[in-house]
């Protein structure tokens, strides 16, 4: 992704930031058609670096994303990973927790969900949504049964510092352990917002997404927009930035989503192992037992590949000829015996 269009979505390191500050509508200049062409060509790429990662077997890529209502997560995933392979992906959704994950920091369940080294997880919510929704929502954290924290007079500022902080060295280690960390915020105008719940009311085969919780959690709108530019401040760092994604236009956010996913795991180069020589000359031998060698040429064959002109062009080129001089006396015993 061109550094200009960077500069307009990345939430610099150490800096103060507003959502305000990141515009919702925002294409870099792309068409439309323009931008689905260029998510065609990057599921492609991300299919064939995702193959690599999964060989390499040394890194994990954790993709979290966070939205308000109908930003369109579950589009972008759906869109963007729907080129990979299932086995090397996994997608998990934080909601309210459950009575075990209470009995737990609010962490545990994160780290329950962590890829493996070798595939991509998706976070559709995440940890954040303790700094986030229960923020907005303080009687969140008087569940947790934390100690010292009996009433919402003991949620301080404080309380929140320290909060990001662990947060903050929870990604530092994961990062420093080979976890490629990619945090999304799909920016959407409060305008759009409701324009795609209106249209979730009038599709039937839409209606099921529809909730009155969200149109209730509409009334916390700026409430929100200062917890999510707290998190923006406080959590974007070196090693695990937050990109602000415009989302009016989802067509330019599934782009932006995949081109940045596809340009993190191309920078770490994997590869598919290489072979030892014994591992090469097992796969040979295998070869032809497949292609149905008689043994006296099996040996000729085997003897050749032991020599220092193994695999070279002309060693290439001598089992080619011993493999059609094969077929064609093959041919002709069958030519033969149909004269007879």
């Amino acid at each position: 992704m061109k550094k200009d269009v960077l500069k307009k979505i990345l939430a610099k390191p150490e800096k103060k930031h507003k959502v305000s500050d990141f515009e919702t509508n925002y294409t870099a200049s792309l068409t439309k058609k323009k931008a689905n062409k260029l998510l065609d060509k990057n599921r492609e790429k991300l299919a064939i670096l995702q193959d690599k990662l999964y060989a390499h077997d040394r890194y994990s890529v954790l993709i979290i994303f966070q939205a308000m209502d109908a930003a369109g997560k579950d589009g972008t995933v759906k869109h963007v990973m729907s080129g990979i392979n299932p086995q090397g992906c996994q997608v998990f959704s934080f909601k309210q927790p459950s009575a075990e994950e209470l009995d737990h920091d609010y962490l545990w369940r994160i780290y329950k969900s962590l890829p493996e080294r070798g595939r991509i997880g998706v976070f559709n919510r995440s940890h954040y949504e303790d700094v986030i929704v229960a923020k907005v929502h303080p009687n969140i954290v008087l569940n947790g049964k934390l100690p010292n924290i009996t009433s919402e007079k003991d949620i301080s500022e404080k309380f929140w510092k320290e909060r990001y902080r662990q947060i903050n060295d929870m990604e530092r280690h994961l990062t420093e352990n080979g976890v490629i960390i990619l945090k999304f915020f799909l920016n959407v105008s409060k305008e759009e917002q409701g324009k795609r719940f209106l249209a979730r009311l009038e599709d039937e085969s839409k209606n099921w997404k529809f909730s009155a919780a969200d149109i209730k959690e509409r009334e916390y709108w700026d409430d929100y927009m200062k917890a999510y530019s707290d998190m923006l401040t406080q959590t974007s760092t070196k090693d695990a930035p937050w990109y602000v994604i415009p989302a009016d236009n989802k067509w330019f956010m599934r782009y932006a989503v995949g081109q940045i996913i596809c340009d993190r795991i191309e920078v770490l180069n994997p590869q598919y192992p290489p072979l030892t020589e014994a591992a090469k000359i097992e796969i040979e031998k295998a070869k032809r037992k497949l292609i149905k060698y008689k043994p006296e040429l099996a040996e000729k064959i085997h003897k050749e590949f032991s020599s220092s002109s193994a695999r070279t062009p002309v060693f290439r080129r001598r089992t080619k000829t011993i493999r059609d001089r094969h077929t064609a006396k093959r041919i002709r015993k069958t030519n033969r015996k149909v004269r007879v």
